[in-house]
């Protein structure tokens, strides 16, 4: 069963900034970012939330960055909470890529430049992974089970990784095949 989240976002201003601050950490990828501050830091969300809504916010079109900060601030303030989202996800980031972009254009060449952004893409894994394992924790509660959700896991890490399947033929066949297992495993508890 899963518990709801007791805390939420104290204004718009609260959701606009924090999803900023989220935007403008998150080079490379912001799951790691969002899972800490939404889950534990703002506890906005609860473990299994974030991970139901994160779920959703994959298959949805478009950056699941974004469309999690859509359905965070629509959770708690409607429309004008999804638009402080937006724009929280946007404003200062928008700004500090073209800063940024016109700093790489001028000192894109030098080999500390080329060295930092190498080294920034390796922490950039380090955090995925690590966010990875720490969420591991929530697939207890899970209706497949550990074993199951491993085991569709590795097939699609060896079917992408190894056999070059299609990205999205695998995301569809393998994560319907899992929606379809948990659809009739929670049918068949209640």
């Amino acid at each position: 069963m899963t518990t709801q989240s007791k805390s939420q976002p104290e204004s718009l201003s609260d959701l606009f900034f924090s999803f900023s601050r989220l935007a403008t950490q998150g080079f490379g990828g912001v799951l790691a970012y969002m899972e800490r501050e939404l889950v534990e830091k703002k506890g906005w969300l609860t473990r299994e939330e974030f991970l139901g809504e994160w779920a959703v916010a994959r298959t949805m079109p478009g950056p699941a960055a974004l469309n999690l900060s859509i359905m965070v601030g629509a959770r708690y303030y409607g429309l004008r909470g999804a638009l402080a989202a937006i724009g929280g996800m946007f404003m200062f980031p928008t700004m500090l890529i073209i800063l940024l972009a016109i700093g790489y254009a001028k000192f894109g060449e030098h080999p500390q430049v080329v060295g930092a952004l190498h080294g920034m893409g390796a922490v950039a894994a380090a955090l995925f992974i690590a966010t990875g394992l720490k969420l591991l924790t929530a697939l207890k509660t899970n209706p497949l089970g550990l074993v199951t959700c491993g085991l569709l896991t590795v097939v699609t890490f060896v079917g992408i990784a190894l056999f070059h399947w299609n990205v999205i033929h695998t995301m569809l066949t393998l994560g319907g095949l899992g929606c379809g297992m948990a659809y009739f495993k929670l049918k068949a508890r209640a």
